[in-house]
Formats: structure tokens, sequence, C-alpha cells
């Protein structure tokens, strides 16, 4: 049974501790250990990872929203304060920069279903390969030498 598994078996208060000592005696240990418990999951307050997969994509979308509108405001403000003096141009130069506007979105919802679809297939893989084990049975095991 490995350390991990056995300060498992004590509970969090076990990592709490062993964090604790980590700082006191020797910082990059603690901090090294403080990493370790937040990435594995063993300090995650019940957070399934399912959850947590939630919360980045609403992030993810808050931010392109954001970054979309700051895009919007500064292209107005802009656009109305750098008048070239042809109308005609200046049309041109808004609708050719609302092309490019549509064309980025629609780029990056291309690369959006582009990540969702290698994370199927390789979902799908994992599954099949899973089945596939699952169906050959357990490995006989090996004689002792």
């Amino acid at each position: 049974m490995g350390f991990a598994a056995r300060l498992d078996d004590f509970g969090r208060p076990a990592w709490i501790a062993l964090t604790v000592l980590g700082f006191i005696f020797c910082w990059p240990v603690g901090l090294a250990v403080l990493a370790f418990t937040a990435w594995s999951g063993r300090m995650g307050c019940g957070h399934s990872s399912e959850r947590w997969q939630e919360r980045t994509e609403r992030w993810r979308e808050h931010v392109r929203d954001h970054a979309q509108r700051r895009a919007e405001r500064w292209a107005r403000r802009h656009q109305e304060r750098y008048s070239s003096g042809n109308r005609a141009f200046d049309e041109y130069r808004a609708d050719t920069l609302r092309r490019l506007e549509e064309e980025q979105r629609e780029f990056l919802d291309f690369l959006e279903r582009l990540r969702m679809a290698k994370d199927k297939a390789e979902f799908d893989e994992f599954l099949s390969d899973r089945r596939r084990r699952a169906s050959e049975g357990p490995e006989p095991a090996s004689p002792p030498a």
C-alpha cells in the first residue's frame, strides 16, 4: 500500500496535517503536497469532474462573450473617431469588419465542435477497448516460478 493510500485511509485531516508540517519544516515540500492534494482532488470538497468541466465551459463562454463585446465597443468607438471622410469606404470597411468578425465566430465554433468530436472519438475508443477486454475475460494467472 502506498503512502498516499495510507493517508487516504485517515482522510482529509491527514492531508491537511501533512501539508502544514511540510510548510513548517520545508516550504517547498508543503507547496508540493498542497499542489498534489489540489490536483488529485483529495481536497475537492465533493466537486465532480463533470461539474468542474461545466464551470470551465461557462467561464470560457463568459471570457469569449466579454472579449467579443469589448472588441465591438472598440470597433464602434474607433470607427466613429477615425472616419476617412469617404462614406462609401467607411461602409465597405464596416461591412468587411462585420464579415471578418462573423467568420471569426464561425471559426471558433468550428474549433469547439472539432474539440468535442475529438473528445468523443477518444471516449468511444476507450469504451470499445474496455468492452473488448471485458468480453475476452480475465487474464489467466501465470504460475509462480
